[in-house]
């Protein structure tokens, strides 16, 4: 059953350069915040026009992991997520990564556009038989959606103004100890953020990095190595 997937972990290779980044070398953020557009996966959902359906969907290897849904489609356009962001979904499945939670922060352009994303996250699978859905909301938030997908109001394209003070509200995790992805191909995302949601008493905001070719294997391990310098970097001066 699902509660019992959740408990499990691989014994196999382990998908991103453990020999330096592996578990037990954070310290790692508290919250992982992902864009979703051409960063998480590798379509844009205001180009796309049905709500994906279980009835079709992809099925493919999981990353060794066995087989399971690896693309949805939308009409005729398929919808995957891009390597890096399986690899870091899986070792947060295993929980390699103390207590950090996940959450997505998209500025989805129309309510469609982001029951479509809601849809794919829904079918999309992290390992067989357990969604990036029942994953992220499920485990993380214990079934609430605190995702912020979209930019009608409350929310707006300006992810600075919107987004990250919600989830910064709903989570209560400080702004220095979240980690962004985002591609910003749109407009730049994370230096907006980085300027934009600073806690007063360290001066610093989200660690962030610019996806521009989507979530590979390397700029997930990058992230995870930029926001451990720079926690370390902070101690220091302390």
């Amino acid at each position: 059953n699902f509660s019992t997937q959740l408990k499990l972990s691989s014994d196999g290779p382990f998908p991103f350069p453990e020999s330096k980044m592996g578990a037990g070398h954070g310290p790692f953020p508290y919250l992982c915040v992902f864009d979703l557009d051409a960063c998480f996966w590798d379509q844009e959902m205001y180009t796309l026009s049905k709500i994906c359906e279980s009835s079709n969907v992809v099925k493919g290897d999981l990353n060794g992991r066995g087989e399971g849904v690896v693309g949805v489609m939308s009409g005729r356009s398929k919808i995957s997520l891009h390597t890096g962001s399986l690899i870091a979904l899986q070792n947060h499945f295993d929980n390699k990564f103390d207590d950090m939670k996940v959450c997505f922060a998209s500025s989805a352009d129309t309510p469609l556009a982001e029951k479509i994303g809601r849809s794919a996250l829904k079918l999309l699978e992290v390992v067989p038989g357990v969604t990036v859905w029942d994953l992220v909301v499920g485990r993380d938030w214990n079934g609430e959606d605190i995702n912020q997908i979209g930019r009608q109001p409350p929310l707006s394209s300006n992810k600075a103004a919107t987004h990250f003070p919600i989830l910064r509200e709903l989570t209560k995790v400080p702004y220095d100890r979240m980690l962004f992805f985002d591609d910003c191909q749109w407009g730049d995302h994370c230096g907006m953020v980085e300027a934009r949601c600073k806690e007063s008493e360290s001066g610093r905001g989200p660690t962030t990095v610019r996806t521009p070719y989507g979530l590979g294997r390397e700029e997930w391990a990058e992230g995870l190595s930029k926001y451990a310098k720079n926690i370390k970097n902070e101690m220091n001066v302390e």
